[in-house]
C-alpha cells in the first residue's frame, strides 16, 4: 500500500526541561521485532515512553503526526527505506531524529546527516550509549526552544544570528537550519574573521551544548563538511553573497567573514 499522508502536519513542540528523559515520547522505527522490543524495554526502564513502528511507511505516518519528541530511525527498513523516511519527514517536521546504522554504512550516515538527521548510533550499539545520545539530542532540542538569559546577537554583513530566538535572518528573511547547523554558525560568528579547524568547530559546538570533547575521526570530519555545505546553501538561497561569507581555507578549516 502507498503512503497516505495526513492533510496537515502537526508542529513539533518541545515540552520538557533540558536533560530529563522521564516521560519523553520516542518513536522507534525498527523492523527487527526482537531488537525493537529489547531496546524499548531498556528505554522504558529509564522513564522513556516508546512506540514501535515496524516499517518505513508506518513510521513516517506516526512521525509526521507530531506525537513524539524524538525519532529513532533504522536505515534498513522494508517498504520505505530509512533515508526516504527522513527526507519526507524533513519536509513536514523538525522533530529530532537519531539514525540507527550498521557500522559499515559511513556513506549512508553522511547522507543521513545531510538530509537532516541530528545524530546517529552505529549498530551494534550499547543501550547505555543510546540513552546518552537521546539525552544529548533531547537537551539540544530543548535548548533550541528556550531563550538564553543574555541577549546575544551577531550581525555579519546581511546575516543576523539571534541566539535567544535561535533564528538566522538574511535581509530579514529566515534561514532554516537544523539545531546543529545553527550552533556551528554561531561558533563561526563568535570567531568571525578567524579560521577554525573542523576539530575546533566540532568540540566548540559540544562545549556550547554542555558535552565533553569527543573523539574526532574521519566520519566526524566529513559530517562537519556536510553541515557547512548545508549552511552555505541555506544562506545563499537568500543572498549569494551571504553564502560566500563562509569560506574554506584549504588544509586548515573554515572562516566566517567578508567574502573574498
Amino acid at each position: 500500500m502507498g503512503l497516505r499522508r495526513p492533510p496537515l502536519a502537526v508542529n513539533y513542540r518541545r515540552r520538557r526541561a533540558c536533560g530529563t528523559l522521564s516521560g519523553v515520547r520516542v518513536l522507534l522505527v525498527e523492523d527487527d521485532a526482537k531488537l525493537a522490543e529489547r531496546t524499548a524495554e531498556y528505554l522504558r526502564e529509564h522513564g522513556i515512553e516508546v512506540e514501535i513502528a515496524g516499517d518505513g511507511d508506518t513510521g513516517l505516518i506516526r512521525a509526521i503526526r507530531g506525537d513524539h519528541e524524538l525519532v529513532l530511525l533504522d536505515l534498513m527498513l522494508p517498504r520505505l527505506g530509512g533515508l526516504e523516511v527522513l527526507r519526507q519527514l524533513r519536509e513536514r517536521s523538525r522533530v529530532p531524529v537519531i539514525m540507527l546504522t550498521a557500522r559499515g554504512e559511513e556513506a549512508d550516515r553522511v547522507l543521513g546527516l545531510e538530509v537532516g538527521a541530528d545524530d546517529y548510533v552505529a549498530k551494534p550499539f550499547s543501550p547505555r550509549e543510546l540513552v546518552a545520545r537521546i539525552r544529548a539530542v533531547h537537551r539540544r532540542a530543548a535548548n533550541s526552544a528556550a531563550p538564553t538569559t543574555d541577549a546575544q546577537v551577531h550581525r555579519i554583513g546581511p546575516i543576523v544570528i539571534d541566539r535567544d530566538r535561535r533564528r538566522v535572518d538574511v535581509h530579514g528573511q529566515a534561514c532554516e537550519l537544523t539545531p546543529y547547523q545553527f550552533d556551528i554558525l554561531w561558533i563561526l560568528a563568535e570567531a568571525a574573521e578567524h579560521v577554525l579547524s573542523r576539530e575546533q568547530l566540532y568540540n566548540r559546538v559540544r562545549a556550547l551544548r554542555g558535552d565533553p570533547p569527543g573523539e574526532f575521526d574521519p566520519s566526524v570530519d566529513r559530517s562537519v563538511d556536510v553541515h557547512l555545505s548545508k549552511i552555505r546553501q541555506g544562506l545563499a538561497a537568500l543572498d549569494a553573497d551571504a553564502g560566500a561569507m563562509i569560506r574554506t581555507i584549504r588544509g586548515v578549516g573554515y572562516v566566517l567573514g567578508s567574502a573574498s
